[in-house]
């Protein structure tokens, strides 16, 4: 998509040069603004021709029946969707009479940019009217990350050829007619008006409507102000009915005169608080915001993004897309969590409905690894979110017959929503990646409090968890058995390699945890021999290795299967999961994603270096990549394996997965865990970052299409630049007390305002491995 001749390639800012409507649906995702509460996919101002109408509220759903062919004990009875709330983008113009639609007329210029620096969306178009009657407009919008509840828009008409009566509609929009689910199961269902009116009121410049969903019982107030500028002689007058609200400005104008309506919209929701108190509390929104005036909430922007990229940004040289691509993906990573406050972060954000709005590993596993060491803050709220839905996990885990907590494969709420059990209820992993993503963020923030009153907790329940799922055999060594990986090939095997380490590293952890907070293990009723039992699980977990191969087994007995006909499988036959039946592919040597090779990466303190090579090897073989998920981590293993040339090509992939829109589906949302993957490429692969506890390390090593590649981190109190070359590495500590740190193995100690040189070790390139038939990544230079 990028490609086309309408896109540019520039490193602070996506920009379209003229209006593609065949890519609409896809530009719509691209240019959506977010805060990680609201989301407003960048749909036209005028509402009309759209691909996919989108405004979110983070947490605000509707329930559904879950259909079954076959009913069964502990089937979740209700999904979880996604709706789209009450519109307030919309800005319609008529000019003389004349709908302002793109479809007809001359449009003689269009742009639209989304800028990073900015965090705002402008538009420019040059028009004339079917009557001859020609105009420019100009708008701008932002969703703002300093103040949660609230949106805005700056919007500018001005004649160009004769003097035009203008009528600009401001409106907010409810239960619009959304187009028919596409028949894709990534996608989302389609629910038709969701809500249920219950007040409505226009008073001068000021707009509201309130509605409730009828099964989730949640109250949604949307409210709107206006100021206007312009020629002397314009008239405002306003209007609302149950599902809409109107505010219309009428003026007439001649050639160079300009008319500008500045629109401020705010948006709550609860499942608790009265209408008038949430009316009140949109209204209350409106209030700040009318205080800090337009210009106050674009400086705001500015100064918050300033901040973030002080600490977050990465810089490559070498690659003018990559460079965008990155910076592409690191803006909407920070939109999808900055502003969350103890709501999950969606797979797709709130940049569309894509799989039903819920919350995968995916936002453990991905997402808080580049927030913690870019935007803490986040990750913090993030997993208070998973904190509060505890009681649902506790309450999952013993209709499952287990202990502590088993938190839900994919959710708004906090209860399971996967119909599908072999790779949701058996995918245990996601308690893994929680209760990693805890321990990461309190070693990489000190946070004592935290750990004390949420951390302890989700280590605890998830330590109960793999202790009543696992058992010891006769030799004492511990089992998980039936569990599904991260692989969505392979399920219900026994001692899944990734899931076993992961938990192993989980058992650890809460009895580090709790011999830490003696006081939180006496709330949590852990006494020393549950301790004990923790530890003896982990000391004895079971590593499936094949001796005959010499390579570790993604889960027992894998290596005995048969491996899939690759040479027989057409190109058109992938992803597999839509060709082929998953009997055929739980029994057969074939992956979906990264899955082993994921445990080489996290739990990289179990492998040897030669266990590494000869694993990625052997599972590179294998490897199809029918998901998103997969290309980031492939890239980190093979950086870090030494194969640079081949971690390029899959960081192209991770990183260029919405621009050209690889996986067919970004017109449904942004894939928030594959571009947060371009981030984990650079810096844990290529940049070669590994911390373990209080230890940070470094390896770096860069593929010949790249000469420099720089990033800030924050960890431990200390915020540190690096720039690496093709010779050499500098190290910089910007802030904080010195701190030793390794390159290549070599301890460097950083003082403050000092930059330490070290030169990169010589590699001799290893043998590239292959992949499956027609399932090699696309150079990227292709891409």
């Amino acid at each position: 998509m990028i490609r086309h001749s309408g896109f540019t390639t520039e490193p602070w800012q996506v920009r379209e040069e003229s209006l593609q409507l065949d890519v609409l649906p896809q530009t719509e995702s691209l240019f959506a603004l977010s805060n990680g509460h609201i989301g407003w996919r960048g749909n036209l101002d005028e509402g009309e021709p759209h691909g996919l109408p989108g405004s979110y509220l983070n947490g605000v759903h509707e329930l559904h029946p879950m259909p079954y062919a076959e009913a069964g004990y502990g089937y979740p009875d209700f999904g979880e969707s996604v709706i789209n709330v009450t519109n307030g983008k919309v800005m319609r113009l008529l000019v003389d009479d004349e709908p302002f639609d793109l479809r007809y007329g001359t449009l003689h210029h269009h742009e639209r940019t989304l800028d990073f620096r900015t965090g705002q969306l402008h538009r420019a178009v040059d028009w004339t009217s079917p009557a001859g009657r020609r105009v420019r407009v100009r708008s701008t919008r932002l969703v703002s990350l300093t103040q949660r509840a609230v949106a805005a828009i700056r919007y500018e008409v001005e004649p160009v050829s004769h003097e035009t009566r203008v009528v600009v509609q401001s409106e907010l929009v409810a239960n619009e007619q959304l187009p028919p689910h596409n028949g894709d199961p990534r996608g989302s269902t389609v629910l038709q008006s969701p809500l249920r009116a219950e007040e409505h009121h226009a008073s001068d410049v000021h707009l509201g409507l309130i509605h409730s969903t009828e099964k989730s019982r949640l109250r949604v107030a949307v409210a709107a102000e206006h100021r206007v500028d312009g020629p002397d002689g314009w008239q405002g007058t306003s209007e609302a009915e149950p599902d809409l609200a109107r505010y219309t400005v009428v003026g007439r104008l001649s050639p160079g005169e300009r008319l500008r309506v500045d629109k401020t919209v705010a948006y709550g929701w609860s499942r608790t608080r009265s209408l008038p108190a949430l009316r009140d509390q949109v209204d209350a929104a409106l209030a700040a915001a009318r205080h800090t005036g337009w210009q106050g909430l674009a400086d705001e922007q500015r100064q918050r993004l300033d901040a973030f990229w002080d600490c977050a940004d990465v810089e490559v040289r070498g690659d003018q897309r990559l460079q965008q691509a990155v910076r592409f993906a690191l803006f909407h990573v920070l939109q999808a969590g900055d502003r969350a406050e103890e709501q999950p972060i969606p797979a797709k954000g709130l940049t569309g409905p894509g799989y039903e709005g819920h919350c995968f590993w995916d936002t453990e596993a991905y997402i808080l690894p580049i927030l913690t060491y870019t935007d803490p803050d986040a990750v913090a709220q993030a997993l208070r979110w998973r904190h509060s839905t505890l009681p649902l996990a506790q309450e999952r885990a013993s209709q499952l017959g287990l202990a502590g907590a088993a938190f839900p494969w994919r959710t708004i709420a906090g209860r399971e929503c996967s119909g599908y059990w072999p790779a949701g209820a058996a995918a245990f992993h996601v308690n893994a990646a929680i209760a990693a993503a805890a321990v990461r963020y309190v070693e990489c923030t000190g946070d004592e409090d935290f750990e004390r009153h949420i951390g302890v907790d989700i280590l605890v329940h998830s330590a109960r968890l793999w202790h009543s799922l696992g058992h010891h055999d006769e030799a004492g060594t511990f089992h998980i058995d039936g569990v599904t990986g991260p692989d969505e090939y392979s399920a219900l095997t026994n001692d899944n390699l990734y899931t076993n380490l992961m938990a192993q590293q989980n058992l650890r952890d809460a009895a580090d945890a709790v011999e830490r907070h003696p006081e939180a293990a006496r709330r949590l009723g852990v006494d020393e021999g549950q301790v004990r039992c923790w530890r003896r699980a982990a000391d004895a977990m079971a590593i499936p290795y094949s001796e005959e191969l010499q390579v570790h087994e993604q889960s027992a007995g894998f290596t005995r299967r048969a491996r899939w006909d690759f040479a027989a499988t057409h190109p058109d036959q992938y992803p597999l999961m839509h060709h082929f039946h998953y009997f055929a592919l739980y029994r057969s040597q074939v992956i979906k994603q990264a899955d082993l090779v994921l445990a080489l990466f996290l739990r990289g303190d179990a492998f040897t270096d030669e266990e590494k090579a000869r694993a990625f090897a052997y599972y590179e073989e294998l490897t199809v990549r029918d998901s998103s998920l997969s290309a980031a981590f492939q890239a980190v293993v093979a950086a870090r394996t030494g194969h640079l040339d081949l971690a390029y090509d899959y960081l192209g992939e991770t990183s260029l997965i919405d621009l050209l829109d690889l996986e067919q589906n970004t017109r449904d949302g942004l894939h928030l865990a594959s571009l947060a993957g371009s981030w984990i490429a650079l810096v844990a692969g290529f940049g070669g970052l590994r911390r373990q506890g209080g230890d940070l390390s470094f390896s770096p090593r860069l593929p010949d299409h790249l000469f420099r590649l720089a990033f800030r981190i924050t960890v431990f109190g200390r915020r540190i630049s690096v720039r690496i070359t093709r010779d050499a590495a500098e190290y910089t500590l910007l802030s904080g007390d010195s701190l030793v740190i390794r390159h290549h193995g070599e301890e460097v100690r950083l003082t403050p305002e000092r930059t330490e040189t070290r030169p990169l070790p010589d590699l001799t390139p290893p043998r590239t491995p292959s992949q499956p038939k027609g399932r090699e990544p696309v150079p990227f230079a292709q891409q």
